[in-house]
């Protein structure tokens, strides 16, 4: 697939809302396998699509593009040599030597694409229409929905909800909102009047460590307020949690504390790998190791000593 049909991919993969990285080669020196203007997808499990370079940058890029969705910040690398480069590297400039036969370097934009947030109100009240304005001001995805008109399919883990019922049927809301088991939910109402709703809904049979999830009343404490600042205060909630990581937990594909893959250096070029089968795996006196390529292995098989002497060296 080009460069184009890579953009087309990621802008379908964004509107399905899921988590990746766009890995982009902006400079190569020659002989790298990769060219200018040649583009990847990462997604947040490690799987990659596209070309961005042969043995030794794909892995690196790998690496690093899921640590740029986990941290949501772009990074620019520079792949090579340290001796290619010396002390010309820019400020803002990741470095990370590879070992490569071909002796070429690339230099790479690695940009997250995260998903936009889901805001899922459930009311007709003035307040749900004010804060659902408010929403589609900073580009979130917002749906109002009327209260019986709502159901657990309008969200999911990746979902904020509040629901702004006020006394119109809270109760069936709520006990829809919980089934979807959204990243947050939240109740517009009273302490009393919250604590009536969750007694209801426990009396009916629903886990308690789901209700314990729900906010009420939903929105930081700003005191006495009128409907738009109570809509200012949940907004002002949703981003604090945010902001602080608090709703990370539902992101898609592992976005969010996404496990690191197992690593190991190769022992030839001192290049990290990826522990599994596609790193060459090789048993030796007890020990696997792993390569960044067959042409590695093959010289740690020719003399493993003089390869392993280096490596306790170091």
């Amino acid at each position: 697939m080009d460069s184009w049909g890579m953009l087309a991919q990621a802008d379908e993969l964004a509107r399905r809302g899921q988590a990746f990285a766009l890995a982009t080669v902006v400079w190569r020196q020659a002989p790298s396998s990769g060219q200018q203007g040649s583009r990847a997808i990462i997604m947040a499990s490690g799987e990659l699509r596209g070309w961005i370079g042969g043995a030794c940058a794909e892995p690196v890029v790998i690496r690093e593009a899921r640590r740029v969705i986990a941290e949501g910040v772009p990074r620019l690398l520079l792949l090579g040599t340290p001796e290619q480069f010396g002390a010309a590297v820019p400020d803002g400039i990741t470095v990370v030597p590879i070992s490569c036969q071909s002796e070429g370097a690339l230099e790479v934009y690695i940009e997250p694409v995260l998903p936009v947030p889901h805001l899922v109100i459930v009311g007709r009240s003035p307040m749900a229409s004010t804060l659902a304005d408010l929403a589609r001001a900073l580009g979130w995805r917002t749906a109002l929905v009327d209260g019986p008109d709502f159901s657990a399919a309008d969200a999911d883990e990746r979902s904020m909800v509040v629901v702004a019922t006020q006394g119109h049927g809270d109760e069936e809301a709520v006990e829809q909102a919980v089934a979807a088991r959204p990243a947050y939910l939240g109740l517009v109402g009273s302490s009393k009047r919250g604590a009536s709703v969750l007694g209801y809904l426990a009396e009916r049979g629903v886990p308690q460590d789901q209700l314990d999830r729900v906010r009420v009343p939903a929105g930081l404490d700003l005191g006495r307020t009128s409907h738009r600042e109570i809509a200012v205060a949940i907004l002002a909630e949703l981003v604090q949690l945010r902001a602080s990581g608090a709703l990370q937990a539902g992101l898609p594909d592992g976005a969010a504390g996404a496990a690191e893959p197992a690593e190991a250096v190769d022992p030839v070029c001192a290049m990290t790998v990826t522990v599994g089968p596609a790193s060459y795996p090789l048993e030796h006196e007890g020990a696997t190791y792993y390569f960044c390529r067959a042409g590695c292995r093959r010289e740690f098989e020719t003399d493993p000593a003089a390869y392993l002497k280096k490596e306790t060296r170091c």
